[in-house]
């Protein structure tokens, strides 16, 4: 293999190895994708190249005027005359510094690098939504009248009740008939014709034309009939005998949409213990997670709500970055939620997650009292805290350990505790593996 093959092969390798995504989630720079757009960076691959030695100053072959300083790379082999022409190799590519995903393409590289085969939990939501114009009833505006339905039942109804009338007429003519007997006559030869008609035509037959004929065989031996498909070839339609109860009315066909839908509550500590490792913990936890949720179903919504002593919801760029002086009261989060859930997220239409993280510190009795019984409340897919203390849960930060002890056993609740970047993995990891197992 020579130079030339050696540099396209490091070029290949350096584009297809993007970063680890384990190692990207938990040591990455996760902002620079946004909420829709995934961006991992590509690990760097040196491309080999030749550099002068300042031992070989002067000498021969060393000329002037463009020719690279010492120390200064040669730059990649050039091709041979009539070589790189039309696309071959040895053309460079454009450099590439991430490789992109979108949510679902992350969901299923999530999955396989942690084992799993999740599929969304919980209810889908039926969609009715109107379709094309193919449903048929027999009222509406008149704009939606079928018209080519129309015309070709009025169609059939003249093909089916058209005769040849004049060799009626010409059966009327046969010596000694009756109006009666050649109606059933018709009858006998498949002749749609009312009695009705045959005495109207009867009285506009002239009398010396009555025995013209000596016998109905006479007659059909004499007088050619005609099909429909004849008469309207030579004489056209005339009339199309349409009918009020042939009408019917074009109207858009009703399709049930299914579709899967999740409402995320990601709940943040912003007091003032929560200081920047332990924000960094909870954003490199909390985004993975929603990137993955929006990956999974067809439809995600998302409520970021930030609370100290109070809560309020917040927009997703302002959720990371908040930081406040005040107290901690877990509760007031909840509660807010709870408001949100109940007036834009009803559990009869949305699956549900509620994601809460902080550093377990929180104001005394208000797990007990407020937190746990408003979590139970809460109907959801799934309940989740991560306690994010680095070295360690502080003596005061119990809050993590009341709810595991107090929730443990539910089958979708979860607490995950994560001390360092190299806990995220295992903590989005636990928070799945509850989900794959909660009904």
């Amino acid at each position: 293999m020579g130079l030339r093959e050696d540099l396209e092969r490091f070029r290949e390798v350096g584009e297809e190895r993007r970063e680890d995504l384990k190692e990207f989630i938990s040591y990455g720079d996760l902002g620079a994708s946004g909420a829709k757009d995934i961006k991992i960076p590509i690990k760097v691959v040196n491309l080999p190249e030749f550099k002068y030695d300042r031992l070989d100053m002067g000498g021969v072959g060393q000329g002037q005027g463009g020719t690279p300083d010492v120390g200064q790379p040669v730059g990649p082999p050039q091709p041979a005359p009539g070589e790189g022409d039309e696309g071959e190799p040895g053309e460079e590519g454009a450099e590439h510094e991430y490789y992109e995903m979108d949510p679902e393409q992350f969901a299923e590289a999530l999955d396989e690098e942690l084992g799993l085969e999740l599929e969304p939990k919980g209810k889908e939501v039926i969609e009715e939504v109107e379709g094309d114009f193919t449903d048929i009833t027999r009222v509406g505006p008149h704009s939606t009248l079928d018209f080519e339905r129309l015309f070709k039942e009025g169609l059939k109804r003249k093909l089916a009740m058209d005769f040849d009338e004049e060799f009626v007429r010409e059966a009327m003519k046969v010596e000694g008939t009756t109006p009666e007997q050649v109606y059933h006559w018709c009858r006998d030869q498949h002749i749609l014709v009312s009695l009705t008609w045959i005495d109207d035509e009867w009285t506009r037959i002239p009398k010396d034309e009555l025995d013209k004929w000596a016998s109905f065989e006479e007659m059909e031996q004499n007088v050619e009939r005609t099909t429909t498909v004849q008469r309207i070839r030579r004489d056209g339609l005339k009339e199309i005998p349409f009918r009020r109860e042939d009408e019917r009315y074009r109207h858009p066909e009703i399709i049930e949409k299914k579709q899967s839908n999740v409402v995320v509550v990601n709940i943040r500590d912003v007091s003032g213990s929560m200081r920047e490792t332990k924000r960094e913990l909870v954003e490199r936890t909390f985004t993975p997670l929603d990137w993955y949720l929006t990956g999974k179903y067809d439809h995600a919504e998302f409520v970021y709500i930030a609370h100290d002593a109070e809560a309020w919801e917040v927009e997703r760029d302002e959720f990371f970055g908040i930081r406040s002086g005040g107290g901690t009261r877990i509760s007031s989060a909840y509660e807010l939620a709870a408001e949100i859930l109940e007036e834009r997220y009803p559990w009869r239409d949305w699956n549900r997650y509620v994601f809460a993280a902080g550093d377990s510190e929180n104001s005394s009795n208000d797990t007990k009292e407020r937190v746990i019984p408003k979590m139970e409340q809460i109907e959801a897919n799934l309940h989740a805290y991560v306690e994010t203390q680095p070295g360690g849960t502080a003596i005061n930060a119990t809050h993590a350990e009341e709810v595991e002890r107090s929730l443990g056993d539910e089958d979708n609740v979860v607490v995950a505790y994560v001390s360092t970047p190299d806990d995220v993995i295992e903590a989005i990891y636990q928070i799945l593996s509850t989900e794959a197992t909660a009904e």
